[in-house]
């Protein structure tokens, strides 16, 4: 949508010269939003309050307060700009001289999200992976939305998925891995869903988002960031499936579109450990695997409409199979414990090379600061508990 007077000049307001004060509010990115328009009871009483407020969600999401946690949480993130170049730290100001204008937007239904930046980066089993920047702006919105479906959405989920949801981890997930093997399921299904974020077909993710939510606005908005544009080396593509990783939205999304999934493994009797796309289910034997790797990228293919990497799915004993970066190996009694898979240490020197090489030309202090984060997240997610304490210098050495 264009208003009368306005030109289609998609540049930055920082180019453009329309800062009215910098430190207040770049008023021009409002003019840049326009043209773009980017901005089980027994008693029947309760279900009705119950179906009335699942269709005022819309207010609940840009209430005061959600707002303002959403806020927090999106500096706190930090991230990179988005396709405006909008910084998180310029945020906060513009929202004070805007706001206004983008609600109205938002409530009358107009709003379109801005393209969202897709970078790739390697992935760690090699090929490349595709994230999404969006605006800080839209991701904003999208942070208010995912705090209010959040709480709607969880109660379904399966106590077997570990990603994207609060009071869980990657840990709990091999915890209960461990517990699955040694209770004697001792072969793995491993199954890869390939390009998962990529391929999400959106008319089956709106239905089982609608199964929940009646609000039609916050539907309509929904359904808008998912049919948002993406740039690609400056060039805006039109999306008809996927849901990038990088927004706020997406690993609540993913989780809703994978919850029928889940669903059936249960329905089946199988014991398994999801987190986010990584799927591992735990048999008896190698033939009851073989038949559990076939029937399911079955129902994922049929009814999910998404696509199984065969040659990165596998049947295969726990002592060979690597979940979450973890592999598991045997110790007295024929218990098995997991650790640090072998794979998972080749990367991380390849990685400390890459940071302390001489072929990285940077200043000492930014080199350190970036070393100094990947080995604080390294040491937080791969250092076993009895490590806790050694110096950071340590583990390198140790590893």
């Amino acid at each position: 949508m264009t208003l009368e007077g306005e030109s289609n000049n998609r540049s930055h307001p920082n180019q453009l010269g329309l800062w009215e004060k910098i430190e207040v509010s770049p008023q021009g990115i409002s003019r840049e939003r326009r043209n773009h328009s980017a901005f089980t009871s027994q008693n029947s009483q309760p279900l009705l309050a119950e179906r009335e407020q699942l269709q005022q969600l819309f207010e609940k999401v840009f209430s005061k307060a959600n707002l303002s946690q959403a806020l927090k949480r999106v500096e706190a993130n930090k991230g990179a700009p988005g396709v405006d170049n909008m910084t998180t730290d310029q945020l906060r100001p513009w929202l004070h001289g805007n706001w206004p204008e983008v609600l109205d937007f938002l409530q009358r239904g107009t709003y379109r999200p801005m393209p969202t930046k897709m970078v790739t980066i390697p992935k760690a089993s090699g090929g490349m992976r595709t994230l999404g920047v969006p605006t800080v702006l839209d991701r904003l919105i999208q942070q208010s939305i995912a705090q209010v479906l959040s709480p709607i959405f969880e109660p379904i989920f399966s106590g077997s998925s570990f990603g994207f949801r609060p009071k869980r981890s990657a840990h709990q997930a091999l915890l209960k891995a461990q517990e699955y093997i040694n209770g004697g399921h001792r072969y793995t299904v491993s199954i890869d869903l390939e390009n998962f974020f990529d391929m999400v077909n959106h008319d089956v993710l709106m239905a089982k988002v609608a199964r929940k939510i009646t609000d039609k606005k916050l539907l309509k908005l929904i359904r808008a960031y998912l049919n948002s544009g993406i740039t690609i080396d400056g060039a805006i593509e039109s999306r008809t499936k996927g849901t990038p990783q990088g927004s706020p939205l997406s690993p609540l999304l993913s989780n809703i579109m994978l919850n029928d999934l889940d669903t059936e493994l249960e329905r089946r009797g199988h014991l398994f450990v999801r987190y986010g796309d990584d799927l591992t289910v735990f048999v008896k034997s190698r033939r009851a695997g073989e038949r559990v790797l076939t029937s399911i990228s079955k129902f994922i293919e049929s009814r999910l409409k998404l696509k199984v990497n065969q040659q990165k799915s596998s049947v295969g004993t726990a002592q060979l199979c690597v979940i979450l970066g973890y592999s598991f190996y045997y110790v007295s009694k024929g218990t098995m414990r997991f650790r640090i898979a072998q794979k998972s240490k080749v990367r991380l020197k390849h990685k400390l090379r890459k940071l302390t090489g001489r072929s990285w030309r940077i200043s000492m202090e930014d080199r350190l600061t970036a070393l100094n984060l990947f080995i604080s997240g390294w040491t937080n997610y791969c250092v076993p508990r009895r490590y806790a304490r050694l110096d950071r210098r340590e583990v390198v050495l140790m590893i």
